[in-house]
């Protein structure tokens, strides 16, 4: 070259005019670029390069020379950039002949190109709607309380707790979303329409059969009835009291009767259970009816995620046996009231108290089920495998369905083996252990 290398001092006898700055440096974002030579300013251009006609060479850039190839140190470096799409054309250009070659960069670029993929997920990151009730049932299964909830009244806690965290997911508006009750009565299916507010209500009002046998307050106050009425009647009676439509504001006050009953019956002992609970003109025991109100609260639950579109799983299989065998212990009853009302075959035989009689052998598959004897002639009598003259199989969730009136006594999908007389009696019994 025909001048000193930037950097070293100017032989002796140089032109005291000519200047001793160096040229202009690289931005700070360069940096890692090798600096090209600059030629002080009048100094000739190297032999062998011309300038273009009609082009000067800026000052510190006369006699300059292309960029070196990037290293691979730096190309390395600039994977991430490039898996951002945030490399200039340049960079870009020498990263991708780099992946070309270079086989241990080119697996990194592709991992940096799937991890960037994940930030720009195109599915929903709305939670699970299932999640609330996977951490419920985790709860509900965890450390048992210091004052343990009574066996039976499990369920109830339990279905009550799951209804109330569908309620706390669902808007102002769905509140309001259309929903037909659906049970069973003689011969034929029937419905009333309410609203989910409605169907609260609905749960809050038949509640209060059980608060008022445990001596607490009944929902309906100073216009509940003197006695206590049928669920039907009751639920009437709260609809009508009100010249609005109900809002979530029910919410409230039927999840703290809920909390109040489970609060009471935990500290009450053991002696509470066999408490009488009068449905009208029947009664349960409290024991079994915290079950019946269990089944109905997961039922009603059923009807109000199918109206505003929420996935609602059947309860777990421990309490969900124990509501179906709450309804095996009630048909023999209701087979019998359905005779009387000519609604039924008459018994075959007369059995006495204590005796064996014809038995329906019920197969119920699935989670929950089991195997139930059904006395087909007397509810006194007792019931032998081996008086079987029939046996229905279905399935749990299909059984408690027509239970609850959801679906006909003829469409329920049952398996079917012996006297068919018996099999209809019973599966109609079983349709009409619902109501309103």
């Amino acid at each position: 070259m025909n001048g000193p290398a930037q950097g070293e001092p100017e032989p002796e006898g140089m032109d005291d005019k000519q200047p001793r700055i160096p040229g202009p440096r690289p931005a700070a974002d360069n940096l890692h670029l090798p600096q090209e030579p600059q030629v002080p300013q009048g100094r000739q251009v190297p032999q062998g390069r011309q300038v273009p006609q009609g082009r000067q060479v800026p000052l510190g850039r006369q006699g300059a020379v292309p960029p070196a190839p990037l290293t691979h140190r730096v190309l390395k470096s600039l994977l991430g950039a490039w898996a951002l799409s945030a490399c200039s054309a340049e960079e870009t250009v020498a990263v991708e002949n780099h992946l070309t070659e270079c086989a241990p960069c080119a697996d990194e670029a592709l991992r940096l190109r799937d991890a960037v993929g994940l930030l720009h997920a195109e599915e929903s990151l709305d939670l699970d709607p299932l999640l609330r009730s996977r951490v419920l049932e985790g709860c509900l299964a965890g450390r048992p309380a210091r004052i343990p909830v009574p066996v039976w009244a499990a369920p109830y806690d339990a279905e009550t707790a799951r209804l109330d965290a569908l309620l706390r997911d669902i808007g102002d508006s769905e509140w309001h979303a259309p929903v037909r009750l659906k049970w069973f009565e003689g011969e034929r299916q029937v419905s009333r329409k309410t609203t989910v507010a409605g169907v609260i209500g609905h749960l809050m009002t038949v509640d209060g059969l059980v608060a008022a046998a445990l001596g607490l307050d009944d929902p309906l106050g100073p216009d509940a009835p003197d006695s206590p009425g049928t669920p039907g009647e009751r639920t009437e009676a709260y609809w009508r009291s009100s010249h609005y439509p109900f809002t979530r504001r029910v919410r409230e006050p039927w999840r703290e009767q809920g909390h109040t009953l489970i609060r009471t019956v935990s500290f009450a002992g053991r002696g509470v259970a066999e408490l009488s609970v009068p449905y009208g003109s029947a009664a349960l025991p409290l024991r079994d009816s915290f079950l019946d109100r269990a089944f109905e609260c997961w039922v009603h639950a059923g009807d109000i995620a199918d109206a505003v579109d929420y996935p609602y799983d059947p309860p777990a299989g421990a309490h969900l046996n124990r509501m179906i065998d709450l309804a095996a212990r009630l048909l023999p009853s209701a087979l019998a009231e359905r005779r009387r009302a000519g609604l039924a075959a008459p018994a075959r035989h007369l059995v006495a108290a204590g005796s064996p009689g014809r038995t329906l052998h019920l197969e119920v598959e699935g989670s929950g089920g089991g195997n139930w004897y059904i006395a087909l002639d007397s509810p006194a009598a007792t019931t032998s495998p081996d008086h079987t003259v029939a046996q229905i199989a279905l399935d749990s969730v299909e059984f408690c369905r027509l239970a609850a009136g959801h679906i006909s006594p003829q469409d329920a999908a049952a398996g079917q083996h012996g006297d068919r007389e018996a099999i209809r009696d019973v599966l109609f019994a079983a349709a009409s252990l619902s109501r309103l």
